[in-house]
Formats: structure tokens, sequence, C-alpha cells
């Protein structure tokens, strides 16, 4: 078993990207992938820009989100 969801793949390519069967067969999971989007956004945040948006809006207590019940 690859581990790929084959029936979503032809779903997607054949219906959603309007391609042929052959088109389809001929592509590579990668080729794929790429027609479908993936990478096409900004990653994941990493640690330094967590870091940074930290340094730069802090959490700030008050006095009444110190106040406890």
């Amino acid at each position: 078993m690859s581990g790929l969801d084959w029936p979503a793949l032809m779903r997607a390519g054949l219906g959603r990207l309007g391609l042929r069967p052959a088109e389809f067969w001929a592509l590579t999971p990668a080729e794929l992938a790429v027609m479908l989007g993936a990478g096409a956004g900004p990653g994941p945040m990493g640690r330094a820009r967590l870091d940074a948006l930290m340094r730069a809006y802090p959490d700030v207590a008050t006095e009444e989100s110190d106040e406890r019940p």
C-alpha cells in the first residue's frame, strides 16, 4: 500500500483540475501536488519568528487580569 488516497487524488485531478485520465496518470504525485497548490502558502512559523513576535507584542498584565475570583 502506497499510503496515497488515490480516490481523493483522482477526484482532485479529474474533477477539480479537469485533467483527462491519460494526463492524470502521466503525472507524478509531486507534480499533482504542485498543481493542487501544495507549498503555495507560507510555511509554518518557526521558533525564531515566534520569539520575535513575543518581543514585539509582549503579554502585559493589567490590574483587571491579575485579579482572581
